[in-house]
């Protein structure tokens, strides 16, 4: 996920740990969202051993997987622990570049994925390939729709009931309202097309675990549904004007215009604590705004098709080639621990992947508890983006097939995709 706007700037200087003593290092690689909640942990983990010392990642996923890459390529001994996107896990474990949790908490991780551990089933399964647990979740993201009330209220939609893509952009349309979501070519895009792939009953691809033989199905009846939605708004009025350069910051600010009704918009937890912090501050909505902002499930795509929430936030895991694996295990317990979770749900909006952390959160009364509710169940009834060692080639043509959302034709975006990945993962074309 993209950083958090209407945050305070980083100085370049507070991005190391205040640490202890210890000649050791472990160099913590961590994405620009929490950064002061890893400063803390950075310093409240280290030990008489080690000291762990924060280094910041470039702001875009994307970005983020290349400098991991390169410096877990040529086998860098000095990255020890890092924030790992949900995706980049099967291909680094594939590569041999993360380091196995094992024991007890290896075990937990991997049974939480059959509902029998602490672990959010939809978090612990980000985690695991080939049966086995290579990073361990820090925090499960997810995405709801976020609206003004007085917006539906207006439109006449019973958001107590699920709503579908088609409903919500005819509300904002016939109300002056706009969508918010995220169509710039990055990954949040793919994760929209991935989520309306699924919430028609479709894959993007199938059979991820036979690495570039994967099974390509995007063209499909779900990915014609998925291609119609996304033609829908783009047609439409309730299409913002920046559609094909929006990201995930740039669709908050129309939440509270100067004038106009609002919009109704998918994007991550962290929105709440994002406009409840600038409440009253310039650019930000007056309390009587912010008390009209509500929520609900992330829209269907197709109407009576259980809807397919994206899944996604931060794994943290052990390079393989750390000069210190076992402090950097250990390390990586500490700044994965219930209390971080908490910090970072309380401090940053981003929520937990363990339900024993959900529970305080939601009995610290810092969010509405059918909010935190909600977040919980879009994790484990959400639909993750493929699991595979090639995510990078699948998200990389799915994005040059499918942006502009303009161009997006239900009658040929899919068949013209799905040739194109093909081709890709069979080496004959290159991203």
């Amino acid at each position: 996920m993209i950083a958090q706007v209407a945050v305070a700037a980083l100085a370049a200087g507070g991005l190391a740990a205040c640490g202890g003593s210890s000649d050791a290092v472990l160099n913590w690689y961590v994405n620009p969202d929490g950064v002061a909640v890893f400063e803390k942990y950075a310093d409240q983990c280290s030990t008489g051993d080690y000291d762990i010392e924060v280094q910041l990642l470039p702001t875009g996923a994307t970005d983020q997987r290349t400098q991991l890459a390169r410096r877990l390529a040529a086998e860098d001994s000095s990255t020890d622990l890092m924030n790992l996107d949900p995706v980049f896990v099967p291909e680094f474990a594939n590569a041999g570049w993360l380091k196995e949790v094992e024991g007890d908490l290896g075990d937990r991780i991997i049974g939480s994925t059959e509902g029998e551990g602490d672990y959010l089933s939809g978090a612990a399964e980000t985690v695991v390939w080939e049966d086995k647990a290579y990073a361990i979740p820090l925090w499960a993201n997810t995405q709801i729709l976020w609206y003004r009330e007085s917006l539906a209220k207006a439109a006449g939609l019973d958001m107590t009931q699920p709503v579908t893509w088609e409903q919500v952009i005819k509300a904002a349309a016939d109300n002056g309202g706009s969508v918010g979501v995220q169509a710039d070519k990055y990954e949040a895009y793919v994760v929209w097309i991935n989520a309306l792939v699924q919430g028609a009953g479709g894959a993007i691809v199938s059979d991820t675990e036979a690495g570039r033989d994967a099974k390509v199905e995007i063209d499909s009846d779900a990915g014609r549904e998925a291609a119609t939605v996304i033609e829908m708004l783009a047609d439409s009025s309730a299409a913002q004007p920046d559609l094909s350069v929006s990201r995930e910051g740039t669709s908050l600010g129309q939440m509270f215009p100067k004038n106009g009704p609002g919009e109704f918009m998918t994007n991550w937890t962290f929105v709440y604590k994002n406009y409840e912090g600038v409440i009253d501050q310039p650019g930000g909505p007056t309390k009587e705004q912010f008390d009209d902002l509500r929520w609900a499930r992330y829209p269907a795509t197709v109407e009576g098709e259980v809807s397919k929430p994206p899944v996604g936030g931060i794994d943290i895991g052990v390079g393989a080639f750390s000069k210190h694996p076992e402090w950097a295990a250990e390390a990586a317990e500490c700044i994965t621990s219930e209390q971080a979770q908490v910090d970072l749900a309380l401090e940053a909006g981003l929520m937990p992947s363990t339900n024993a952390a959900y529970d305080e959160v939601a009995a610290s009364g810092d969010y509405p508890k059918e909010l935190i509710e909600l977040y919980r169940t879009s994790v484990d009834e959400g639909g993750p983006r493929p699991k595979s060692a090639y995510y990078s080639m699948i998200s990389g043509a799915i994005q040059s097939t499918w942006h502009s959302p303009e161009s997006v034709d239900p009658d040929t975006t899919p068949e013209e995709s799905a040739a194109y990945l093909e081709d890709v993962l069979e080496g004959k074309s290159l991203l």
